[in-house]
């Protein structure tokens, strides 16, 4: 038992500090750990077997979908209407551009269910706006950054139908209900971050848009915020599942995109090439992961875990508070989807042994590896922000370390007041 751990362990670090695709890492791994109790060809026919089997799931089919319509969101001219819309609310007050940020980031996000998206879509137009009316670049990236994360967590979100497969069919309508009240609280705890560094920095009050403007802004963007309604009305209502609703949203973004006549053949041709090479990572990592998975429950590592974390403690919320910190080490070297995969038939049980709701652990777990999303060395989101905005990590690392803490305390709410993320649930049980 202790020898399959430390290999399965040790082969997948190494292989990772060698710089070796974290996808390949864990098959490579699987198949070293399989190599310690059967023979070589059923070890590499077993895991590319479970590789397969982890992909044949209908669920699944909602995240190509999903990726589709938010590539298509991207370019359709989506993201330059929510930040008019949020300027024109918000715009007035003092540092207006960076809770303007914050707010569009949240809906881009919730929209196109991609902080990576939210992150290039809106720091891309955000930045140049901002450095050229005198904020510091480096805050702006960062606040970029960190309020980009909230869209995996507003729904619709990819990662929750990774999290309802792993955890073994959790509602996919609750997780994506369960997440509005943190994602939400997310945001605004950030804005009020914001707001001390406003003040710090003396930035002047931008320009205040009168009713008309702000009607106009708004009908405007009425087209991209119905989807919100129509894909999460559809699913909570019954109309459709997941994996329909995301049909629905590639339908609805591209007739919004041919309404807004911001997207041409050949740029909507670079969006499915775009779309195929990141559906294609994404099942490659779901792949492997479920495989190891396998392996691991084949090696009773899941109960060994249980044994362990339930002999340290028999209280939830020490076992929550022990469970939050390993994830926030995993989630600085290992991207969200296969942690995702990985951990969640490890802790699960653990938890569902203290009486901790299935749902409530998913909001946490994502809301966990979403600060991995804006930490280095493998943070996607990070190197995403930083190039948009045209600066260095080194300098943006500075700004981004009270938005840590921040997006710490707030994790620490929702995971000891379970009511954050249960009540809207409990409402349409």
């Amino acid at each position: 038992m202790i020898s399959e751990i430390l290999v399965l362990v040790i082969t997948f670090t190494v292989l990772l500090g060698i710089g070796v695709p974290v996808a390949w890492s864990i098959g490579i791994s699987c198949v070293c750990t399989m190599l310690l109790t059967i023979d070589s060809i059923p070890a590499l026919t077993t895991v590319a077997q479970r590789m397969a089997t982890g992909l044949d799931s209908f669920s699944l089919l909602a995240i190509p979908f999903f990726i589709l319509a938010g590539q298509i969101m991207n370019q359709g001219g989506i993201a330059r209407r929510l930040i008019n819309f949020a300027k024109s609310l918000i715009g007035a007050l003092p540092g207006g551009l960076i809770y303007v940020n914050v707010i569009a980031a949240m809906l881009f996000g919730a929209i196109s269910g991609s902080a990576v998206a939210a992150a290039s879509a809106i720091g891309g137009i955000m930045a140049p706006r901002m450095e050229k009316e005198g904020y510091s670049k480096e805050f702006g990236a960062a606040i970029n950054i960190t309020a980009s994360t909230t869209g995996v967590i507003i729904p619709p979100s990819n990662v929750f139908i990774v999290y309802s497969l792993a955890s073994g069919g959790v509602s996919i309508a609750a997780l994506f209900l369960a997440g509005y009240l943190p994602g939400i609280l997310m945001g605004l705890a950030l804005m009020l971050a914001a707001t001390y560094w406003i003040r710090k920095k003396k930035y002047p009050a931008g320009e205040r848009s009168n009713i008309r403007t702000i009607a106009g802004t708004f009908l405007d963007a009425l087209p991209s915020l119905l989807l919100l309604v129509v894909v999460i009305g559809g699913i909570v209502s019954g109309a459709f599942t997941a994996t329909e609703a995301s049909g629905v949203a590639v339908l609805y973004t591209l007739i919004l995109a041919m309404i807004y006549r911001e997207m041409d053949l050949k740029r909507l041709f670079d969006v499915f090439l775009s779309s195929v090479s990141t559906t294609a990572i994404v099942a490659l990592l779901i792949a492997t992961s479920m495989s190891m998975s396998w392996v691991m429950s084949y090696e009773n590592i899941p109960q060994s875990v249980t044994d362990v974390l339930l002999g340290l403690s028999d209280n939830k919320y020490v076992i929550l508070l022990i469970i939050n910190l390993l994830l926030l080490v995993v989630g600085t070297f290992m991207d969200i989807t296969p942690a995702v995969l990985i951990f969640t038939p490890i802790f699960l049980p653990v938890l569902k042994n203290l009486g901790v709701d299935p749902v409530h652990f998913g909001v946490i777990m994502l809301m966990n590896l979403c600060v991995g999303l804006c930490t280095p060395p493998v943070g996607s989101v990070l190197f995403i922000g930083v190039g948009v905005a045209k600066t260095s990590i080194q300098k943006v690392m500075r700004p981004l370390l009270p938005l840590y803490l921040v997006m710490a305390l707030v994790l620490l709410a929702v995971t000891f007041i379970p009511a954050i993320s249960l009540w809207l649930p409990g409402l349409f049980e």
